[in-house]
């Protein structure tokens, strides 16, 4: 394939050029150095390689002004703003920086286009005065305030570029402008020089200016690459510009126009891919490299354009390991390292100003991967431990001194992170830049294995000296949330460029970097509607059809501007593959880009089209199941030996995985940290806040006012209990305090249902509180001894009938505690689980002997006081109304065989664990 630069070199050569002596402007970088590697297939001899520039350099060179990055940009600008407005009026730099940005694309556009300035804002400001009702009298301070600004408009730009220019910097707007003011005498002092101009298509109005001056004098030379298909189609966006630039330039009146090829219409391989969402873009090209590489496709003249660079980290991640040689001209985004996060989490943390930080955002910064190393001295994690203190001790807001009492140790680097920093940008700037020094002493210890983060390291210090050189010299940034924002605004413009030899292997680009460029197999990904072309975006403050009169750029150039790139790289390939994303998606579209129904409707190509869907393989999903192994029985026995508790046996009725991994394998869940009180946590408050007041009852009548005096208790008493399960939580407000209120509220309605039920006539006697049972049972199946314990909240004599009674934060209605068949009672967890408790309860304290039956036993539902105590009774049917809630003999009798069943099965090696279905 023979690209267009090889042409233009060959004509340059073959019409007697000497190539050492022509400049060359072309539109990226990138293109020259393709350019300069591609002089050897033309001149055959020793020679001074030609001048190279990028249109950018050449602008620089003519203005002789430099260029200056956005955010120092915004810098400059904000000087100006403030100069210019009242400081009761002024913005600060935080809310100035969100309009500035547009404001300065305005100005860009009206320098590179040249239009008159002073026109164009008198014109805004104009519109305005219309839009707000001028002639208004009485207008109000907002609308007084916003007309102000469009009549200064004018003010802000030529004292902003005063100021520029004065410093010999320049947007790149300014610097286009400034160098067809230089341009006449650039000419007569550039006089033999010859210039020639090599690929470009959309030309802004400086451009235009500098390149027709120099064709004019002479100077210079243009080569376009079109094609004739473009040309002679006057709706074909891809030579709209060519067309306007052959129509309207006075040169082409006398002189030929370079070129207009004939290579779209050549036999292509063209395939539409339509594949679901952007992973399967990126595995879809990983795929199709893999089987271009069996099939002995040239790699060093294939391309994989993004359309979308966002795909960049998953097509390197799905690229095949047989790849030997990549060449990748986009850098990898600052923002995206690892380092990154911890500085967001970092400003985060220290964006209000506080001495006591969110536990979560201490856990991610300490647990990171760049500082959790620096926590480890002597062998000892002290990041864990940390961790480890603040689940423990409910830590929800840590201050820096107690982090540094959880580890005894006097750590610097704790200092570094959590020290206030008092909404001080200095000392903000240097804490960062002291922890970037300590994360690189740290790295250096290990450096070969550490490169890559040293690279990190480096690149994240250039930034925070940008910045401190930035707050140093302006002196705008206020507070924390600014020098986020302006962090984030130089971060986002970083990048980490990668190495590599730039003219072999396959090439990984954007868009742009295409320019000029010609490969023999292409791979476009994204070519979705919003994405390729762009479509309509207004990030202007200059309405449309002001843009359209004073021949200003709109959606419409810009979207011409894309379909020339995209027709650029199908014109000479051989082999295209147009990936789009199926899937409809709000921000970033789903319907596949005009740009491929253009191309079938054209007809000139055959398009395969197609629809690809990842190969996603069948999982069903099986029950997990555990096989009772000799060293699993093994176990099971010593469990039975140690004893079966009523909650255990249920779990296991509920789901015998989860009785396998709590009970047998002693998995516990692990213990976050309670923002708010959990509902355990409540459960437990209450349980020994009656545990407490009861426990001197024991074996005593309770009187009316016993209970009444312990009502004074029950501050002090749930308070004590909330620190001592709650730890170093905070109770005193929000939802916290809620439920501190509810448990309070909880304990002094159970003693007002007492109350009431003494005064009632009721004789309660107290005879256990929080019994502890113990008892083995007889299986003769089985060889080895049984055990059942736990504790039963509360046993009491009620009218001469004894009740064991166990208490539920939650609610419970009464029909969670009815029977009407025995073998449901092990089957069903949700029906019978609190029928199951109360009647092991039962039957332990029956084999003690510490109870006479008949008893009644049931539950107290602390959200369901009103029904009183809620008995065990049986039923029938399921219908039937007469329910008996004695437990007699032959209640425990039935139970116990229930409960035997549950036992057996539980330790018989035949029946697996098996997983119930949720």
């Amino acid at each position: 394939m023979t690209t267009f630069i090889h042409e233009v070199l060959k004509d340059l050569h073959n019409t007697g050029q000497k190539l050492s002596e022509i400049t060359f402007v072309l539109p990226s970088k990138r293109a020259g150095l393709f350019l300069k590697h591609q002089l050897s297939s033309v001149v055959n001899q020793t020679a001074f390689a030609p001048q190279i520039l990028s249109i950018e350099e050449f602008v620089e060179e003519l203005s002789q002004l430099k260029s200056i990055p956005n955010t120092e940009l915004l810098f400059e600008f904000y000087s100006t703003y403030k100069h210019l407005t009242k400081k009761e009026n002024s913005d600060s730099f935080e809310s100035f920086s969100k309009w500035a940005q547009i404001l300065l694309q305005d100005f860009n556009e009206i320098d590179r286009y040249l239009i008159p300035q002073k026109n164009i804002f008198n014109y805004l400001s104009a519109i305005q005065d219309l839009k707000h009702w001028s002639l208004e009298d009485n207008k109000t301070d907002f609308v007084k305030n916003y007309l102000s600004f469009w009549n200064k408009l004018y003010d802000y730009y030529q004292n902003f570029t005063e100021q520029l220019l004065n410093k010999k910097l320049g947007y790149q707007g300014l610097v286009y402008r400034e160098a067809v003011e230089n341009l006449e005498a650039y000419i007569q002092n550039n006089s033999n020089k010859k210039h020639v101009f090599v690929g470009f298509n959309a030309l802004n109005s400086s451009e235009e200016t500098i390149i027709q001056e120099l064709l004019q004098n002479n100077l210079a030379k243009i080569y376009w690459d079109t094609d004739v298909v473009f040309m002679n189609n006057i709706k074909h966006d891809a030579a709209l510009f060519t067309r306007q630039h052959l129509k309207n330039w006075k040169y082409f009146k006398k002189h030929p126009f370079n070129w207009i090829a004939n290579n779209y219409s050549k036999n292509k391989n063209i395939s539409a891919i339509g594949i679901p969402k952007n992973i399967g873009q990126a595995k879809y090209i990983g795929s199709l490299l893999k089987t271009l590489q069996k099939e002995n496709t040239n790699l060093n003249s294939t391309a994989v354009v993004l359309g979308d660079e966002n795909l960049l980290i998953p097509v390197l991640n799905s690229l095949p390991t047989s790849i030997q040689a990549l060449n990748i001209t986009m850098g990898f985004p600052l923002k995206s390292i690892p380092l990154a996060s911890l500085f967001d989490s970092l400003f985060k943390l220290h964006k209000i100003n506080s001495n006591s930080f969110y536990y979560k955002d201490v856990i991610n910064i300490i647990a990171h991967q760049f500082i959790r190393p620096l926590l480890n001295v002597d062998g000892i994690d002290y990041a864990s431990k940390i961790i480890k203190t603040i689940e423990n001790n409910n830590l929800v807001y840590p201050n820096k001194d107690r982090l540094k009492r959880m580890i005894n140790t006097d750590e610097n680097i704790l200092d570094l992170l959590f020290s206030n920093w008092e909404n001080s940008i200095i000392l903000a700037l240097e804490n960062c830049s002291k922890l970037i020094l300590t994360i690189k002493s740290s790295l250096d210890k290990n450096k070969k294995s550490n490169l890559l983060h040293l690279e990190y390291v480096f690149r994240f210090n250039e930034l925070f000296n940008e910045l401190t050189r930035l707050n140093s010299e302006h002196e705008h940034i206020k507070d924390i949330s600014t020098l986020f924002g302006v962090y984030k605004e130089l971060l986002s413009s970083e990048t980490l460029d990668f190495q590599g030899e730039p003219l072999q292997g396959l090439q990984l680009m954007g868009m742009l970097e295409s320019r000029v460029l010609d490969f023999e197999t292409v791979i476009i990904s994204s070519v979705n509607e919003g994405i390729l072309p762009a479509g309509k975006s207004n990030n202007s403050f200059i309405p449309f059809d002001v843009k359209l009169e004073n021949k200003l750029p709109t959606y419409k150039e810009k979207d011409a501007v894309y379909t020339y790139h995209f027709y650029k790289l199908i014109q000479r390939a051989k082999n295209v593959y147009i990936i789009y994303n199926t899937e409809t998606d709000v921000l970033t579209g789903g319907e596949k880009s005009r740009f491929i129904t253009q191309l079938e409707l054209e007809g000139i190509h055959k398009i395969n089209h197609q629809i690809i869907a990842p190969n996603v393989p069948t999982i069903e999903t099986e029950l997990n199941t555990i096989k009772k192994t000799e060293t699993l029985q093994r176990q099971i026995i010593e469990t039975a030996n140690q004893g079966f508790s009523p909650s255990s046996l249920t779990n296991y009725i509920r789901n015998p995985i989860d009785f396998y991994y709590q009970k047998i394998l002693k998995i516990k869940d692990h213990d976050d940290v309670e923002e708010t009180v959990a509902a355990n946590t409540l459960g437990t408050v209450v349980h020994n806040t009656l545990e407490d007041f009861y426990k001197p009852f024991i074996n005593k009548f309770l009187i009316v006012e016993d209970i009444k005096a312990l009502k004074s208790k029950i501050n002090q008493t749930v308070t004590h209990h909330f620190l001592k399960e709650y730890k170093e939580g905070d109770i005193t407000k929000g939802k916290n305090l809620i439920i501190f209120e509810i448990a309070k509220r909880y304990v002094s309605n159970f003693l007002d249902l007492e109350i009431k039920a003494l005064k009632a006539g009721d004789k309660i006697k107290i005879i256990a509180i929080e019994a502890d049972n113990n008892i083995e049972i007889n299986i003769p199946e089985l060889k080895f001894p049984i055990r059942v314990k736990g504790k039963v909240d509360r046993v009491d004599e009620c009218n001469g009938t004894t009740r064991i009674i166990d208490y539920k934060t939650g609610k419970v209605e009464s029909n969670h505690v009815e029977i009407v068949n025995w073998e449901d009672i092990t089957t069903d967890y949700k029906k019978y689980s609190k029928s199951f408790q109360v009647l092991t309860y039962a039957y332990m304290m029956q084999q003690e002997n510490t109870i006479q039956l008949p008893i009644e036993a049931g539950i107290i539902s602390f959200k369901n006081l009103s029904s009183g105590f809620l008995k065990f009774s049986k039923k029938d049917s399921t219908f039937s109304r007469s329910k008996d809630s004695l437990i007699t003999n032959d209640t425990i009798n039935a139970f116990e065989d229930e409960l035997k069943k549950l036992i057996l099965e539980i330790c018989n090696p035949k029946i697996d664990f098996t997983e119930k279905e949720v």
